[in-house]
């Protein structure tokens, strides 16, 4: 079992900064990759940022440019520091943690943070 704990949401007006963080514990051995999603009314919930367990990353077209992913290994906690916001970068944003043990996946999720961006 893993455990995800989401901070760092709020409200912003448009071009503002923000910066997520999730802390994760439990049994972290079988984690292969952390990242943050979103959910806008209305709307599917869609990837928006992903890092590896090596370090790698990627984003969604929308954010690239903007937002960047990070993670702290010792603290087990992972950032997602939002630049430049847009009132449509206005979600949801859940934490998610991705395990893989040969045939055998898992996606754990977070509560969920509100981001909330005005014009």
């Amino acid at each position: 079992q893993v455990q995800l704990v989401e901070s760092g949401g709020g409200s912003v007006q448009a071009g503002g900064s923000l910066r997520l963080s999730c802390a994760a514990s439990g049994s972290m051995f079988s984690i292969n990759a952390m990242g943050w999603y979103r959910q806008a009314p209305g709307k599917q919930r869609e990837t928006v940022a992903a890092i590896t367990s090596g370090g790698s990353t990627n984003y969604a077209d929308s954010v690239k440019g903007r937002f960047t992913i990070s993670r702290d290994n010792a603290k087990n906690t992972v950032y997602l520091q939002m630049n430049t916001l847009k009132p449509d970068d206005t979600a949801v944003y859940y934490c998610n943690a991705h395990a893989k043990i040969r045939a055998w996946e898992y996606d754990y999720w977070g509560q969920g943070t509100q981001v909330t961006v005005s014009s």
